[in-house]
């Protein structure tokens, strides 16, 4: 999902036990719900200090046991699962809390409704530990005498789902437990309605459509995605047209998977990339661009990808009434799009 995905969304809990004589760090995951992801991609996730190629080399030796026997790389997870590994042990470190704005959408006891701006990471990883919507959280939960969720991950304390650094928009962030289980079913069941706004290049034939392409890895460049019908996993995402200018269109996107790059890579793969994406062929536009005009600026308009995660409907993880949010469109879109009503019909 670009979202960020809910990570697919397990509720297994860490177990972090003590270090063992050889200087290795015992970690226990019981799983709770059936997966269907491989071994070293769930670890992957949930070790995120340490490289897929460094756990996947610790299965190949043989010392991941999944229920007490070796795993393979390829080992699918299911309920009931448990799985045993040692890592080498990580620097430890404490989630900082940070005096940094938080666009607050709706909160109560239970959970938070955040609006992402561009240019913040949803939680710490390697090399960016400070500085991420985490750290504000932690901030904020401080000032106000709250809470933050659990969840499955130290590092992501009330995180449920994520967007993209550069995606702005909706995202719930969960104040307990409960919650957090709650509306991390609801993502791992796709009964939330989740609908964003993009502006891409071109102009799609169809005023609607279902892209069906099957997503995994970059075979070369790593920090990518692509179609990979080989060894990739169903992704899914239904576009409508909202509004069609001359060399650019509105959609509304929404995605019934949240596979990594989703949006960004379908989009892509079916010749209409998100303007100022350029990792997947999307271009820099400047205001010149549009107006044709030699004194506008050549600057570029949307430094980043031009997509907003507008609404999000679900069921609140407590009341269980109906819930129906939305983010306003950033500044840098609506400014991009009152120019293309202007001078590119």
């Amino acid at each position: 999902m670009d979202e960020a995905q809910p990570d697919d969304l397990e509720l297994a809990q860490p177990l972090a036990l003590p270090d063992s004589d050889e200087g290795m760090e015992a970690v226990t995951f019981n799983i709770r719900h059936d997966l269907q992801k491989r071994l070293d991609i769930y670890l992957r996730d949930r070790l995120s200090t340490h490289s897929r190629a460094m756990l996947q080399k610790l299965i190949k030796s043989g010392t991941v046991l999944v229920n007490g026997r070796p795993a393979k790389v390829s080992t699918l997870l299911r309920s009931g699962d448990r799985v045993e590994l040692q890592v080498p042990p990580t620097v430890r470190r404490e989630i900082l809390p940070e005096n940094i704005p938080l666009d607050i959408l709706y909160e109560d006891d239970h959970f938070i409704a955040i609006n992402k701006p561009t240019n913040l990471l949803v939680h710490p990883a390697r090399g960016h530990w400070t500085g991420t919507m985490t750290n504000a959280l932690v901030y904020h939960a401080q000032q106000t005498a709250g809470t933050l969720s659990v969840g499955s991950d130290p590092w992501r304390p009330g995180i449920i789902h994520r967007l993209d650094r550069n995606t702005t928009g909706l995202i719930l962030v969960a104040k307990t437990d409960e919650a957090h289980w709650r509306l991390a079913g609801q993502f791992e069941r796709r009964s939330i309605r989740k609908t964003y706004l993009a502006v891409i290049h071109g102009s799609p034939p169809l005023d609607s459509d279902l892209i069906d392409a099957p997503l995994g890895v970059h075979p070369v460049m790593r920090e990518k995605y692509t179609v990979r019908e080989d060894i990739g996993r169903t992704a899914q995402t239904v576009y409508q047209v909202k509004e069609r200018f001359k060399r650019f269109t509105l959609l509304e996107l929404f995605p019934k998977t949240g596979r990594t790059h989703q949006l960004r890579v379908h989009l892509s793969h079916v010749g209409f990339p998100i303007v100022g994406d350029v990792m997947y062929g999307g271009r820099v536009v400047s205001r010149r661009d549009i107006t044709a005009k030699a004194a506008d600026s050549g600057d570029a308009m949307i430094s980043r990808q031009a997509l907003h995660a507008w609404k999000l409907q679900f069921v609140h993880p407590s009341k269980f009434n109906r819930m129906a949010l939305e983010a306003p469109v950033p500044a840098d879109i609506a400014e991009f799009l009152t120019l293309l009503r202007q001078y590119d019909r």
